[in-house]
């Protein structure tokens, strides 16, 4: 049986490895072992981050909306319940923006939503 050569497809692995640990400090951008390791974990911390965000967004944007509507008088809970009962579709990120752009619509967001 002739004997396989890997030299083109191993390196070709190998520096695409290299390649994503580019800008990594020390030899975690440098040797391949160790930038393997490095990438690896890297793109896990990537994954599970981009889902992570969307929930830190959110709770940002509920954190701005409780401080304004408590502002306003209201709790945060008791003006999306009152949104959603006066039937106004405004998503709370909207609702977050409004509240630290512009507190004066958010003011008048609050009142129809109570009326």
């Amino acid at each position: 049986m002739a004997r396989v050569k890997r030299g083109n497809v191993a390196r070709k692995r190998r520096n695409k490895i290299l390649r994503l640990a580019r800008g990594f400090q020390g030899s975690n951008g440098s040797l391949f072992r160790t930038a393997n390791q490095r990438v690896m974990k890297a793109l896990c911390n990537a994954y599970r981050d981009r889902r992570r965000r969307k929930r830190d967004f959110r709770r940002l944007w509920i954190a701005r909306i409780n401080a304004a509507a408590r502002i306003n008088g209201v709790s945060y809970s008791r003006l999306i319940g009152d949104l959603k009962k006066a039937d106004v579709r405004i998503n709370r990120k909207m609702l977050a923006q409004l509240a630290v752009m512009d507190p004066k619509s958010f003011t008048s967001v609050v009142t129809s939503a109570k009326s």
